[in-house]
């Protein structure tokens, strides 16, 4: 083998011809991606939406819409968590820059650009890209809006427990436990000292009680893992026919479930009554269900008298899994009875087994490529508003990730990358399977077994 090209040690020239630079190679997924956002006139209509952000001869040149908008959904696609990290991925990245138009002599926008601009758009700006997705996936198909899963989650919040103040006099938790401790008559109290009066105290983490600073949305909240962290809640509303995300809400991590779904089920309504009037017509039909849901399935967590009430006042069916309370009683509660004893009978039936099925199957996948493999299980953003603008668009690329699995068979480019791989390895196990055939063969027949007399 030759010896390749080395790495020069001299002082290269300062000045290069473009025609010389290496032209950016376009990954086949981005590349598909950006047809489909260029046959819809993405840029052309987030300009449009954005329009009155920008002023022409003010000011230093701006972010495009379309180009900050395309770095929200890279986020999710490359599984990218903070602004910052999507900034250094695209500066690294040929592909990247080749799907945002970003030419090789020019620098890619940094994570404080990316900031602004976000601080400047504001949500509704941001809501109208997520139902103009929503719009693309309607014409596909992939959007029914009939049955809807809605569940949460919750998010860490970018702020530590040890920076809690107190709500009324602002004053740090340890200054606060310096106090008590000095009044029970420990007059220098230690650390060990402090962490050990602390353990004896009940409800002392209360979020009446105390906030942090620089994140005031977040909430002291007991996570899945066991931990207890400043978090926030971030609320689903999921079309169990296709998988679509239909909504998406931000609450405060210490509201309840029954409370929460009140807000992300008349959302989605809205959703699908805005999007149902630009893709339902004639000629298409009645893509989507304009009413709104008409069943709702939910966990355990969302059961309560007043949910089914209220859900069945609106003449919405209810699919909610019933905790074990024991025996009830319904003495003045005959409207509750009802709706509790209806919504028992759905979901002992087939078709009610069925639907919490498919729950589990759509919501908490929903959750899982949203959060998990696509980042954002911890926030590097601080406030319900800006954390609802990053993730909108990211559950945006995911919508729009349907779209691309329907087309291409895969939703995303790593995973385009893992079916090549695993094509790459069924080749190299049939080539060893046809040689371990043929020692085999060999050493049954002889040398001579594939000659003829």
């Amino acid at each position: 083998m030759a010896l390749g090209k080395r790495r020069k040690s001299e002082q290269e020239g300062l000045w290069i011809e473009r025609t010389l630079l290496a032209r950016p190679a376009s990954h086949p997924f981005y590349e598909r991606l950006n047809q489909i956002l260029e046959e819809n006139r993405f840029d052309e209509f987030s300009e449009q939406q954005c329009s009155k952000y920008y002023a022409e001869g003010k000011g230093r040149p701006g972010l495009a819409p379309g180009t900050y908008f395309r770095l929200l959904l890279i986020g999710y696609f490359e599984g990218i968590d903070s602004e910052r990290g999507i900034a250094w991925r695209v500066s690294d990245s040929l592909s990247l820059r080749s799907f945002l138009a970003i030419e090789l002599d020019e620098a890619s926008p940094d994570h404080s650009t990316i900031s602004r601009t976000r601080r400047l758009i504001d949500i509704d700006t941001h809501q109208s890209i997520f139902n103009w997705v929503l719009e693309i996936v309607a014409q596909r198909g992939l959007l029914k809006g009939n049955v809807t899963g809605v569940d949460a989650t919750t998010l860490e919040a970018n702020a530590a427990l040890r920076s809690i103040v107190h709500r009324k006099t602002g004053e740090s938790y340890e200054e606060f436990l310096r106090k008590l401790a000095q009044a029970s008559g420990i007059e220098t109290p230690t650390k060990e000292q402090l962490a050990r009066f602390d353990r004896k105290r009940k409800k002392k983490g209360t979020n009446q009680d105390w906030m942090h600073p620089f994140d005031p949305d977040a909430r002291i909240t007991k996570m899945k893992a066991g931990g207890t962290h400043l978090a926030h809640k971030a609320e689903h509303a999921v079309d169990l026919e296709t998988g679509a995300i239909i909504a998406v809400t931000m609450q405060q991590a210490d509201v309840g479930d029954t409370t929460t779904m009140v807000e992300t089920l008349a959302k989605a309504g809205e959703t699908l009554a805005e999007v149902a009037s630009k893709v339902n017509n004639e000629q298409a039909g009645e893509l989507v269900n304009p009413i709104g849901p008409q069943a709702v399935i939910a966990d355990k967590g969302y059961h309560s008298n007043d949910a089914l009430i209220r859900l069945k006042q609106v003449n919405v069916r209810a699919y909610i899994a019933e905790p074990d309370r024991g025996r009830r009683r319904w003495a003045g509660k005959q409207e509750a009875q009802k709706a509790v004893y209806a919504n028992r009978r759905r979901i002992t039936g087939s078709h009610g087994k069925s639907l919490l099925r498919r729950r589990g199957e759509f919501v908490e996948r929903s959750f899982a490529h949203v959060y998990e493999t696509g980042g954002m299980r911890r926030t590097h953003l601080r406030g319900s508003e800006n954390i609802l603008k990053r993730v909108l668009l990211h559950v945006g690329a995911f919508n729009l990730g349907l779209v691309l699995r329907k087309l291409t068979g895969k939703g995303t480019p790593r995973g385009l990358q893992g079916s090549k791989q695993a094509l790459l390895a069924a080749f190299s196990a049939l080539r060893f399977w046809w040689i371990d055939f043929v020692l085999i063969v060999t050493a049954s027949f002889g040398d001579n077994w594939c000659e003829t007399e």
